[in-house]
């Protein structure tokens, strides 16, 4: 194992039961990402990104390798360290925005501070966030105020707001249009650029994956290019 990589999967393995059919969803994947990195894994449906991706994030169990975070096997860690990494170290964005519609954005980036137990107000650092998202000026808006892409950008400040080491994002641009999908993209570079936030992104676009510095390819289980 690379002693440099904030992330580094070995010889991953996931097998999920389906009736009287084992489906092997990874078969074998291995892969390092280094600190500041911003990596795409491009692939059809079915490709195993989505599971590699729950995997890494502690979502959900390999069958067999290991995924390491900082150099901890995070299936060697007990549940609530799990928690704790979860909520300290690992940002995540999804292609849902899963806001909470009854809060404001502000309310709904603060629930996450309150979550890992952190203090509810917004620092300097995360103000300035907030204007790279260009959100800061609708932090007092719900939900059904904002368009698709200002809820995704709040969605991802939510996911930033506690300075995780990684950020996580799953088809982030799946449910925006082509104008609101490129802004996006655009911003996770920005942070990766200006912040030095690393960044793993599991997308099905080639379009979307090029935002990124290093592309990966999957297909049936495996990684084939990268």
């Amino acid at each position: 194992m690379n002693s440099g990589a904030i992330i580094s999967v070995r010889d991953l393995r996931k097998t999920f039961r389906v009736g009287d059919v084992d489906v092997h969803a990874l078969r074998g994947v291995g892969m390092e990402i280094e600190t500041g990195e911003f990596t795409a894994v491009v692939g059809p449906s079915g490709s195993g990104k989505s599971t590699m991706f729950h995997i890494i994030g502690g979502l959900t169990p390999a069958t067999s390798g290991s995924v390491h975070i900082h150099g901890q096997d995070i299936a060697k860690m007990t549940d609530a360290e799990r928690t704790r990494m979860r909520r300290t170290e690992v940002g995540f964005v999804f292609q849902k925005y899963n806001l909470l519609p009854t809060l404001t954005a502000a309310d709904n980036i603060a629930i996450a501070r309150h979550i890992a137990r952190r203090p509810d107000a917004l620092d300097g650092d995360f103000l300035n966030v907030l204007d790279l998202l260009g959100i800061a000026h609708r932090l007092h808006h719900k939900p059904r105020a904002m368009s698709g892409g200002e809820q995704q950008r709040v969605a991802i400040a939510r996911a930033v707001v506690n300075s995780p080491s990684i950020l996580l994002a799953d088809e982030p641009t799946g449910n925006l249009d082509t104008r609101s999908s490129e802004n996006v993209l655009t911003l996770l570079r920005d942070l990766n650029k200006r912040l030095g936030q690393t960044i793993l992104m599991i997308t099905h676009n080639p379009e979307a994956a090029a935002f990124a510095d290093r592309i990966v390819h999957m297909r049936d289980g495996q990684i084939v290019v990268g």
